[in-house]
């Protein structure tokens, strides 16, 4: 099943800067308007209150996110540069021949935030109203179809490179910056379909110009109700396992990075916050850093079979 194989991580890992500095950078490797440009400016502010000091969200875009993550990667290990990464970090080490960083080595766990689903949407120009019609569809105009991503590497891309192999349909893969870049342009009738995390998609339940056809979860989700679930694998989703907070590994437990967990419990506890995560399609869950670590692990190894069975590689 898709919703089970393929997780999406948005983490914060917290690397760069000086052990004594006031500043907290969170590094977004993806456009702004993006899922994780969202989530770093939902609790920005309150992150900084929390830790006591000045939080920055800075953009570093480009080349699936690996980019952003490089520039962690490379930072001091002392908390204070953090990176709110998607699937695309755990994709990364199969997807991408060659990477300056180990995704999994140089990153540890700090803090789990929450689980998003995907879902599949495509525009209302095509006659399908389901994901059985949208793949009859395809086959029926092999080539003629083209879908849009958050850029070549990323959760949308490989979720949707995925599923274009295991429905034997051939489609046009249409890269931008950002996941809201994306859904726009099917929005707009320019392009055909978009696997993206419901974050992107709540804004469109109602419009008129698009259809979701399936959400990630293997039960109806409390944020798309009405739209089918992916139960049984018959469906067209991605399962956003678990929205998180890294830090780079070597991190003493005692600088910021053990600040920047205790903080993500405190707004995890937070009505505000929670109802803010809640309009974003965002369902809180927490985890120790090693619940995590260990979650990152596994998930690292199903991503290389996902990667292999969708056919992705990013030279």
């Amino acid at each position: 099943m898709i919703g089970r194989l393929i997780p999406f991580v948005l983490a914060l890992a917290a690397t760069a800067a000086a052990a004594q500095s006031n500043v907290t950078r969170i590094i977004v490797p993806f456009g702004a308007g993006g899922v994780q440009d969202i989530l770093a400016r939902a609790i920005s502010a309150e992150l900084g209150t929390a830790l006591g000091q000045k939080v920055i969200v800075e953009n570093r875009t480009g080349a699936g996110g690996t980019i952003g993550a490089a520039l962690v990667a490379k930072a001091a290990p002392d908390g204070h540069t953090l990176i709110l990464s998607a699937a695309s970090h755990t994709i990364a080490g199969s997807l991408y021949a060659d990477l300056p960083y180990d995704p999994i080595g140089d990153f540890a766990g700090v803090a789990h935030i929450g689980i998003v689903e995907y879902v599949l949407m495509v525009s209302a120009a095509l006659a399908a109203k389901t994901v059985r019609e949208f793949i009859d569809y395809a086959k029926a105009n092999p080539g003629k179809l083209n879908y849009t991503t958050a850029g070549s590497g990323t959760a949308t891309h490989l979720s949707m490179a995925y599923f274009t192999s295991l429905a034997g349909i051939d489609m046009v893969h249409v890269p931008y910056k950002a996941t809201n870049e994306a859904v726009n342009e099917v929005v707009a009738g320019r392009s055909h379909a978009v696997i993206a995390a419901n974050i992107g998609a709540l804004a469109f339940v109602k419009d008129a110009r698009v259809r979701m056809l399936g959400v990630t979860s293997a039960k109806r989700s409390k944020f798309l109700p009405r739209v089918a679930d992916d139960r049984g694998g018959r469906r067209a989703g991605l399962r956003i396992r678990f929205l998180a907070r890294l830090a780079r590994a070597g991190r003493d437990p005692g600088l910021n990075g053990g600040a920047n967990h205790a903080a993500v419990g405190t707004l995890l506890r937070d009505p505000v916050i929670l109802d803010r995560l809640a309009k974003q399609g965002i369902e809180p869950q927490a985890l120790s850093p090693e619940a995590f670590n260990a979650l990152l692990r596994a998930d690292f190894s199903k991503m290389a079979r996902v990667v292999k069975a969708s056919g992705a590689r990013v030279e």
